[in-house]
């Protein structure tokens, strides 16, 4: 069954509220545990720390290092930090002093 437009539009809504019902942390883990494989999250999760490090100013050399994550997905990742919509701007927190 092919869907409408429209109908993928609703499900990325259902999405987004279902997200934005999770008060804690602990609310999103037990969220992303349900919706997603473990490698899904993990590779969510390597993003996110990659974003952080990029932010904080560290070479793509030190960010791999630290993530094992791929150059071609850090690619993607260093441009969405520099000009994509502004999640990782708004909401990947600042790195630590020590990271």
């Amino acid at each position: 069954m092919v869907k409408t437009q429209q109908q993928e539009t609703e499900m990325e809504e259902v999405l987004y509220e279902t997200f934005l019902a999770c008060k804690t942390a602990e609310d999103v883990k037990a969220l992303l545990e349900d919706l997603c494989t473990y490698t899904e999250t993990e590779q969510m999760a390597q993003r996110a720390k990659a974003a952080q490090l990029l932010k904080a100013g560290k070479t793509y050399t030190e960010v791999i290092a630290a993530t094992n994550i791929s150059s071609a997905t850090l690619s993607r990742v260093s441009r969405c930090v520099r000009h994509g919509s502004g999640g990782y701007e708004k909401f990947v927190p600042q790195a630590e002093k020590d990271d």
